[in-house]
């Protein structure tokens, strides 16, 4: 009977902690932003990886984890529910909701299970050497899974907004930098619950998290080299309109109202340039030429840049248009990372009859190419539409190729507040990783001007109209993130290698 409780009590145990450990990792973010337990939150799933248990529910358990993390960091995704606005019931809508929710928890499910399969196989016994290939596994395929259509909760996320000193090692190599150090001293941690006398554990874990902290000081400590040549005083406009009237007459009218009026206002205070959100007008570029708006901008003659959609051929695009004081649209830039599901069906011959496709428009939404560069009046500007705000490589390569601020348009309005700020979030890093300073327009909530260093001068309110103007600078800077790229996952590949290779006495590398 003793041993039947022991055998039912551990598994139960085991998937508790992992669960626990896991949820703990998605409070992390908004609404909870407790982000100083990502230091220790991934300990526990190490531990229960490495302990002597059977291989399958190590996989198990680390799936568990997986689904804990995610689903806590991304249940505002439930706020897509009633997807009244595009005309879906509300039984199909609930259940396209728990889908989404369910896959993408599912999606990050993979990518743990797949760490832990690997550190099972390439397992070693060796303490140290363990930590550095655990380490590279994890930044492996945040990176792998950050190249591919769904991707949002990088644990280098967790530290944004709060963290802004760590943030800071986004400059060195990305967000890989970031991941790397929380993924080690995890690692440390949990090394030395399972050798307790081996302190040494505890003492690299110290100096591994305090070095990089004072890296990101001396980081963060940085003057900003401010000419007044490269000033430009921006406005935005927060039209707060929701999804439910916004493809409506009467959506159209109060958005050509309220941001025809919101340009006047701040052309009136002598801004050289007005954002507006994703979508800002529903209309086709064609159309936007008969807009109040644009009758507007050819008066005052100040630069706007308008989110609508674009056309190619039979198909259409998410788009960011720049227009010149005189009423001219030099320069476009299309949104290049579609949300799955919402802007377009995965196997769409498979799942388009199921779901049906549940874009508001009746052609089907198209990418941009990865390769655009945004052009305006005052140079070379870095553009992000919504989602995209996730992909540090979309704003790394535009930083690049001489993007000298950093454009931000969404529209969040049928997600929570904890959305919201998780986006804020995101482009918080973008702007630290390319030292840029950043403009956010957004629908209904969270507009705001961040600087090089994070940090926010302004921000809207949730649910609000409202209209704000800052004084940014033009920025020509590269960081080593944005000269050579994510360098650091290559190097960590690289010496996770030779160490794996030397250990399993590879002739040559073990002496």
């Amino acid at each position: 009977m003793k041993y039947l409780k022991t055998k039912l009590f551990t598994p139960f145990l085991f998937y508790t902690l992992s669960l626990i450990s896991g949820m703990l990792m998605g409070a992390t973010v908004a609404p909870v932003g407790a982000w100083f337990l990502a230091w220790v939150a991934l300990a526990p799933l190490w531990v229960l990886v490495v302990k002597n248990i059977p291989e399958k529910k190590k996989i198990f358990l680390a799936f568990t984890w997986a689904i804990a993390f995610h689903g806590t960091a991304l249940c505002w995704i439930t706020g897509i529910h009633p997807m009244n606005w595009l005309g879906v019931p509300w039984w199909p809508s609930l259940a396209i909701t728990l889908f989404c929710w369910a896959f993408i928890s599912l999606w990050g499910g993979i990518l743990v299970s797949t760490w832990a399969f690997l550190m099972v196989k390439l397992d070693r016994q060796n303490p140290g050497l363990r930590v550095l290939i655990g380490t590279v596994l994890w930044c492996s395929l945040e990176s792998l899974w950050s190249m591919g259509p769904l991707w949002w909760s990088s644990l280098s996320y967790t530290q944004s907004p709060h963290n802004l000193i760590i943030l800071h090692l986004g400059q060195l190599s990305g967000p890989t930098t970031i991941t790397a150090v929380i993924v080690a001293c995890n690692g440390l941690i949990a090394e030395l619950w399972m050798n307790r006398k081996e302190i040494k554990f505890l003492w690299v874990a110290t100096v591994i998290l305090i070095s990089s902290h004072l890296i990101g000081l001396v980081l963060y400590t940085i003057p900003l080299t401010q000419l007044p040549a490269d000033a430009l005083k921006i406005g935005i406009i927060q039209g707060n309109i929701s999804n439910e009237i916004k493809l409506r007459p009467e959506g159209l009218g109060r958005a050509i109202t309220g941001y025809t009026d919101g340009y006047i206002k701040l052309a009136n205070q002598g801004v050289a340039g007005v954002l507006t959100p994703e979508g800002a007008l529903p209309v086709f570029q064609r159309n936007l030429k008969n807009t109040p708006l644009l009758t507007a901008v050819r008066e005052k003659g100040v630069v706007v840049w308008i989110g609508a959609f674009g056309e190619k051929g039979n198909s259409y695009t998410n788009s960011l248009f720049n227009i010149t004081g005189n009423g001219e649209i030099t320069s476009r830039y299309d949104k290049s990372k579609l949300v799955p599901l919402g802007e377009y069906i995965p196997f769409e011959g498979i799942l388009g009859g199921l779901i049906q496709r549940l874009s508001p428009l009746n052609e089907h939404q198209i990418p941009g190419s990865a390769n655009q560069v945004f052009n305006t009046p005052f140079g070379k500007a870095i553009v992000g539409i919504c989602y995209e705000s996730a992909f540090s490589e979309i704003f790394r390569y535009q930083a690049a190729k001489g993007g000298e601020f950093i454009l931000s348009l969404s529209n969040d309005a049928h997600y929570t507040s904890a959305m919201l700020t998780q986006h804020h979030a995101q482009d918080i890093m973008r702007a630290v990783e390319t030292d840029r300073w950043a403009v956010r327009a957004t629908n209904t909530g969270y507009s705001a001007f961040v600087d090089p260093h994070g940090r926010t001068l302004w921000i809207s309110g949730h649910n609000t109209y409202e209209t704000h103007a800052e004084t940014i600078y033009r920025r020509q800077t590269q960081t080593l993130y944005v000269r050579w790229g994510d360098w650091l996952m290559p190097l960590l590949f690289g010496l996770g290698v030779l160490g794996w290779l030397s250990e399993s006495g590879y002739p040559g590398l073990k002496d």
